[in-house]
């Protein structure tokens, strides 16, 4: 973004394969022009025997989901569509609810490093100024000859103009002024940063930091919400923490589920 406020056009291209895969070392990358899913792709990928840390990515999705089965879609070369294959073997099911909550903590460390001061609302929304969403994640659990794997989907909107958004309360990093809407450079520090706080959650050491860390990006913490749940009812009260197995607590109780609400500001 320049002086004054205006939006500099972004360079709107194809992903570049082979400067991917040279500078994302340590994933195995896979570059599609248009999918439906690449959550679909990996898990077929999966039960196919692909290695930890494959990654399928796209330069358009046509019929992404989000949390909650909300659709996510963004108009081609605009944002990043990214799925990464996990295969924590040695971890036990207590700890794997905290996957989505690691995703949306690598989210906010890769943005915060393109200068945008974002947040986490509960469990991974990552919110500029508590209100305007940039990107949306999905987690899906498979199981393959080999055993459990987790998949960590991402959408992260990059280089959307106003016009472009899915809805009023999204944005980009285009339009939060972030250092650089390159979507390769974005794409490989995502996968470093996921990385990292995978192989951080991994770690039996890393659960304190890591619980440290999801607490002093969370704005949900400390804040009235209101918890609307699948079957219509809701429950207002007091978030005060996250538990154990990545549950936020309110007014003493864990919900593992539900949309949240911050009923009034910090």
């Amino acid at each position: 973004m320049c002086q004054g406020g205006a939006v500099q056009p972004p360079r709107l291209a194809p992903l570049d394969r082979d400067r991917l895969r040279a500078e994302a070392d340590g994933f195995d990358v896979h570059v599609t022009d248009e999918t439906a899913s690449t959550n679909a792709d990996l898990a077929q990928a999966a039960h196919a025997g692909a290695p930890e840390w494959t990654v399928h990515t796209t330069d358009h999705q046509a019929a992404g989901r989000g949390r909650l089965d909300r659709t996510f879609t963004m108009p081609r070369y605009t944002g990043i569509a990214v799925s990464t294959l996990v295969r924590p073997v040695e971890v036990p099911p207590t700890r794997w609810p905290w996957v989505p909550l690691v995703a949306g903590l690598a989210v906010v460390d890769t943005v915060r490093d393109l200068g945008v001061e974002a947040a986490l609302k509960w469990p991974n929304d990552v919110l500029v100024d508590d209100r305007r969403k940039l990107c949306g994640i999905l987690v899906e659990r498979v199981e393959t000859p080999t055993g459990a794997a987790a998949i960590v989907g991402i959408g992260l909107n990059v280089a959307m103009a106003a016009e472009d958004l899915p809805v009023e309360r999204a944005t980009s990093l285009l339009l939060e002024g972030a250092t650089t809407t390159d979507r390769n450079e974005v794409l490989v520090a995502l996968l470093h940063r996921l990385r990292e706080r995978l192989e951080l959650w991994r770690d039996p050491a890393g659960a304190e930091q890591l619980t440290a860390d999801y607490l002093a990006t969370c704005s949900t913490i400390g804040r009235q919400v209101r918890i609307e749940r699948a079957d219509g009812s809701d429950v207002v009260g007091q978030a005060t923490g996250i538990d154990p197995s990545g549950c936020l607590v309110v007014d003493g109780v864990p919900w593992s589920a539900g949309d949240v609400t911050h009923l009034r500001p910090v």
